[in-house]
């Protein structure tokens, strides 16, 4: 791949990198608010997913004559619309435009680079958002690569197909396709990995220096790509942000994630029925935005398939055994994020819970909840704890016990969080932090917030440039020192009024639940 032009200014120094010759063409960028960044946005990495191409892997991207104008965001991928409600706190949060384009036509990606010339071989980020695999896209204004790339890093922003578009299974997409059945909102994600891979050296990246992040549900797709046996040698390290979820008592609704392939199979003819019609080339030939509207109507979750393929297990089972690339790992949750707690409604219900799960254990679980208080809500509160951490805890643990012997690094997000709504620590309140996209937020942060914001961002740049997130901060002083996880220190840093690495041992409760996991492994 031919360098494209290097932008000069009047005494010849090279000041930034606006045109990149990619392998489908030549693309101009724009300076970003800080003219030492250029944004590329609206990149094509894969043919639009259309007509033949619905529910199939994604193919290669056409070429393009003359330079692509990579000015605009592309349409987000088609989902339901979002309303801005004042009671919810999501849409009140990221729904600032409900009239946004959508499209089927959707599998562009965007990169900020810091780079002069496309010699420079930068750490490169790429980044998965969440939102369920039902909705979301790169745009949303909390994933601003700028202040990222300010520290040296190409950035790069997917969207991937959602919903029923990236996720609905077939008998005749199997037999058609039996190579790469389902998940292509997963496959979308490696195929831009790949994309990436091939061509980031263009705009000044390091094509053997990725790292691969994403929150929620795109941090659960990470722990997919993560596990998956097709992604071999794409990345070098991985964030994985409030995005992995183990159950911790019996009867709680969890993420609706995965399905074995026949169970979605059969979902998809029943689905295929609802429609009206009666084949996959029927289904294909159907505008894009009824299909969206009758998804809506049916009202069904379409999330990822074990297939055999992409998915070979359960992602987080697979992570337990050991069976992931073996790569350093950052990752972490919000302390006010999906807790879970005993569904009894008496102790006398809770003591059979107890005795169910625990056995000779139960009372020392009940004493830990202070079931001897006799107040039921008390108890049930005492009992609650978060699914992420506790399953980060649990992963890492199993992690250290295989000797697969990479750093894992743990983090809690405590942040006060202003508003008139009282938040506290909300699922996904910390991507603010981390791309340092504050000012981009109604909420009235002040100082204390953006020099937390810095760190953060500081110490995610650390780990993506080397795998360690330690190194200085922006004011030049070193960072809190941030140790990895072991079994014998499982310490976290937790991100308050400010960045701390706390040594202390997780609460009793949530260390007997993790005890108790690896007594019932045993």
């Amino acid at each position: 791949m031919r360098q494209g032009p290097i932008r000069r200014g009047e005494n010849g120094q090279v000041v930034s990198l606006r045109i990149a010759r990619t392998e489908n063409g030549i693309v101009q960028g724009l300076p970003a608010a800080d003219p030492r960044i250029t944004s590329f946005k609206g990149i094509p990495y894969a043919a639009p997913p259309v007509g033949e191409n619905r529910w199939r892997a994604p193919q290669p991207a056409r070429n393009w004559d003359g330079v692509l104008k990579a000015c605009e965001f592309s349409p987000i991928p088609l989902q339901v619309r979002q309303e801005i409600d004042v009671n919810n706190i999501y849409t009140r949060e990221w729904a600032v435009d409900p009239d946004i384009a959508m499209s089927e036509d959707c599998l562009y990606l965007n990169i900020w680079t810091p780079a002069k010339s496309p010699d420079e071989k930068l750490p490169v980020f790429v980044w998965y958002f969440g939102g369920g695999l039902q909705v979301g896209h790169a745009s949303e204004m909390e994933f601003d690569g700028e202040r990222i790339a300010r520290r040296g890093i190409v950035v790069v922003t997917i969207n991937y197909r959602l919903n029923v578009f990236g996720f609905l299974c077939h008998p005749e997409i199997t037999a058609e396709s039996p190579d790469a059945p389902a998940n292509f909102g997963h496959l979308d994600q490696q195929f831009a990995l790949r994309w990436v891979k091939r061509n980031i050296a263009a705009f000044g990246g390091d094509p053997d220096n990725i790292t691969i992040g994403g929150q929620s549900a795109g941090g659960g797709s990470v722990l997919a790509q993560l596990t998956s046996p097709q992604t071999e040698g794409l990345f070098r390290r991985a964030i994985i942000m409030s995005g992995v979820y183990a159950p911790v008592y019996p009867g709680e609704r969890g993420p609706r994630f995965l399905q074995t392939l026949e169970e979605a199979e059969r979902e998809g003819v029943k689905f295929f029925e609802y429609l009206g019609v009666s084949s996959l080339g029927e289904a294909r030939r159907l505008d894009a935005v009824y299909l969206r509207d009758k998804m809506v109507e049916y009202n069904r979750f379409w999330g990822a398939v074990i297939d055999g393929k992409f998915c070979v297990g359960h992602p987080y089972e697979r992570f337990l055994a050991g069976e992931r690339w073996n790569v350093p790992i950052l990752w972490g949750n919000t302390t006010d994020e999906f807790k879970s707690r005993p569904n009894v409604g008496s102790l006398d219900e809770l003591r059979k819970l107890a005795a169910d799960m625990f056995g000779g254990d139960a009372d020392r679980f009940l004493e830990l909840c202070g079931a001897d208080s006799g107040d039921l809500e008390r108890t049930l509160e005492a009992a609650s704890v978060s699914t992420i951490e506790y399953a980060i805890r649990v992963a890492s643990r199993a992690s250290a016990e295989s000797g697969l012997g990479t750093p894992l690094y743990y983090y809690v997000f405590d942040a006060e969080i202003p508003g008139w709504d009282n938040p506290g620590t909300f699922h996904s309140v910390d991507l603010w932090f981390f791309f340092e996209t504050l000012a981009k937020c109604w909420r009235p942060f002040t100082g204390k917030h953006y020099d937390l914001a810095r760190q953060m961002c500081n110490y995610w740049a650390h780990f993506i440039r080397t795998g360690d997130p330690n190194g200085d901060d922006s004011t030049g002083e070193k960072l809190p020192e941030w140790a990895p996880y072991t079994e014998e220190a499982p310490y976290a840093m937790v991100f308050g009024d400010r960045s701390e690495f706390v040594r202390k041992q997780p609460d009793e409760l949530v260390k007997f639940l993790v005890d108790e996991y690896f007594k019932r492994k045993a």
